[in-house]
């Protein structure tokens, strides 16, 4: 069995207050959850039944999350 680790990108979603969770480089991997304890439990389920569904030579060409980028723009 490998290890795999990921990095979630999290928001706070005004309107509802749930927090979401994203995993940029795993197609399908986002969740959302309630406090975050519950969305990091939510994000470990759904990074799991992702991963059982890629083909081993799918799991070996997952793109390498590199990080964020901050942008400022005037308008």
């Amino acid at each position: 069995m490998k290890n795999y680790q990921f990095t979630a990108q999290i928001e706070r979603d005004k309107e509802t207050g749930l927090y979401i969770g994203i995993v940029p480089n795993l197609p399908g991997a986002h969740t959302q959850g309630a406090s975050l304890d519950e969305l990091q439990e939510n994000l470990k389920e759904v990074i799991e039944l992702c991963l059982e569904e890629l083909t081993p030579e799918e799991l070996t060409n997952l793109s390498e999350f590199v990080g964020f980028q901050q942008i400022s723009v005037a308008i």
